[in-house]
């Protein structure tokens, strides 16, 4: 069965057929329907995946432009599986938050989640993609629903937010479209397959060029210091749901990208830019903590956690070392509903209250005991707590990072304490104290807001006492792509035994 092309195309029919509906409450439930559809369908897929098989499964491969190599080619291997199974939940959780987003700015709701779905083929193609031109394509692509999720349903600066990420985006887009193309004509292999690519570039000075393209791109879609700052703009004005596919997923084709696109395709550059890199990340880990403990709205202040998260990923991605690389791809998922649930609790209470400030709330646990419960639950997964799973692929990421670079796995954990910092004087100031007047007749979480939060709340909950299933897949994909970088963990220290002992 073409497991890959079916989501996708079931996703795409799903998008026409919402256009199609009259009803916008009929075409809220056939979106969520569908998101449910295609869920079921990749868990289905998932549970025939075999870690220890091939490293590609479920492969397609079709000829699209024959004349200039370009294939229709679509598989995935761990990292690929896990990011896919992260877009299929995160979506109709959205779908359910997003029940009345549309409906408050009187725009057509019919619209708003057909780009849903749109975007959650486009977020499945981008990840299955093993065909380099065709992985451009679903990398420029998805930032058109996104750009109008954000500009058309987002908050009063939206104009200004959607033409920033677009115009980042599509910079970075553009250097990875020239080093594309002139990695086809360098390998001479008259293909853009992957498998085909890698190791065709031996000249290193080469190499460390079309690393730059790719690399830029990517670092500004994820976003890595210095390259973040259309993210916090995006973040605060995008609807809740749109902010959770933007930072939950979207963002995570940057790092995806230099795990399986830097590393493999050009290894020796990697290992040259590797202290660089390094070295942003750690900046970013302790920068985007910084700034987001002086934030006074709610929404940049959760946009400013991910670029310190994002800083631990890439941090994980070069440290090279297998259980940083496990632990970095755990990261990318355990953020997605971690920071998920953040976007979505705080959108439940800004839509309440009617502002994104801070300061313009207080006691709000005393009025909606859930709501403050479940952010409280949301808020310790972002600073890592132990029994959570952000905490297991944190913990992976500076272990495996020290194994090699010891300095800057010691500056990254002061993010850990800084990020304690940020997020419980965030949860002092709304939830405790005396209740302020505004927030007297706040009402709790209902059925349905308990059934968008109640699943992330679990997955955090299951993956951090038990993160094993996920980590069986990953590690095997990991193991794979260091060896092809030609890179092996550090061999552990051996005491040396005192003469006379």
């Amino acid at each position: 069965m073409p497991w890959l092309s079916t989501l996708m195309g079931v996703s795409v029919l799903g998008a026409l057929g919402v256009t199609l509906v009259r009803n916008d409450k009929l075409a809220k439930q056939f979106t969520l329907v569908v998101s449910l559809i295609v869920l079921a369908l990749t868990v289905g897929m998932a549970v025939q995946f075999s870690p220890n098989g091939d490293k590609f499964q479920f492969v397609e491969t079709y000829d699209w432009i024959p004349s200039f190599g370009v294939h229709y080619g679509v598989a995935v291997d761990g990292i690929a599986l896990v990011l896919i199974l992260l877009s299929v939940i995160l979506v109709p959780i959205v779908v359910l938050a997003s029940w009345h987003d549309a409906e408050a700015g009187k725009r057509s709701v019919r619209t708003y989640f057909s780009l849903i779905l749109v975007l959650e083929a486009m977020m499945i193609g981008v990840f299955a993609a093993t065909d380099v031109f065709l992985f451009y394509v679903f990398f420029e692509a998805m930032l058109i629903p996104m750009y109008f999720m954000i500009g058309s349903y987002g908050g009063a600066q939206r104009s200004y937010a959607a033409v920033k990420f677009l115009l980042y985006s599509l910079f970075g887009g553009l250097l990875m479209l020239v080093a594309v193309i002139a990695l086809y004509s360098i390998a001479g292999k008259g293909t853009f397959m992957f498998s085909d690519l890698v190791g065709t570039v031996q000249d290193v000075t080469t190499q460390k060029w079309l690393f730059l393209g790719f690399f830029v791109a990517f670092a500004i879609k994820a976003p890595l210091w210095p390259f973040h700052t259309w993210l916090p703009d995006a973040a605060a004005q995008a609807p809740a749901g749109a902010a959770v596919l933007l930072v939950g997923v979207l963002d995570k084709v940057g790092t995806y990208g230099m795990l399986r696109f830097c590393l493999e395709l050009f290894p020796d550059a990697a290992k040259f830019f590797t202290p660089l890199v390094i070295a942003l990340s750690v900046v970013g880990i302790v920068y985007g903590a910084i700034v987001a403990i002086g934030q006074t709205d709610m929404k940049r202040l959760i946009a400013y956690t991910s670029v310190s998260h994002f800083g631990f990923i890439a941090l994980g991605v070069f440290a090279m070392t297998t259980d940083a690389g496990a632990g970095a791809t755990l990261y990318m998922v355990n953020h997605g509903f971690s920071t998920g649930a953040l976007f979505l609790i705080a959108g439940f209470l800004i839509h309440r209250r009617g502002s994104q400030f801070i300061a313009d709330y207080g006691g709000v646990q005393k009025v909606a005991p859930v709501l403050a419960g479940t952010f409280l639950v949301a808020g310790l997964s972002s600073l890592s707590l132990p029994g959570l799973s952000t905490f297991v692929s944190e913990f992976m990421v500076l272990t495996g990072t020290y194994q090699r670079y010891m300095v800057p796995a010691i500056i990254a954990a002061t993010g850990v304490i800084l990020a304690a910092i940020y997020i419980l004087w965030m949860y002092q100031r709304t939830m405790n104290g005396p209740t302020a007047e505004s927030v007297k007749g706040l009402r709790d979480l209902n059925a349905r807001e308990k059934f968008v939060v109640a699943p992330l709340i679990a997955l955090l909950l299951i993956f951090g006492f038990y993160p094993k299933p996920l980590l069986d897949v990953i590690h095997p994909a990991v193991k794979d792509t260091l060896s092809s970088v030609g890179v092996s963990d550090p061999a552990p220290a051996v005491p040396v035994a005192k003469e006379g002992q």
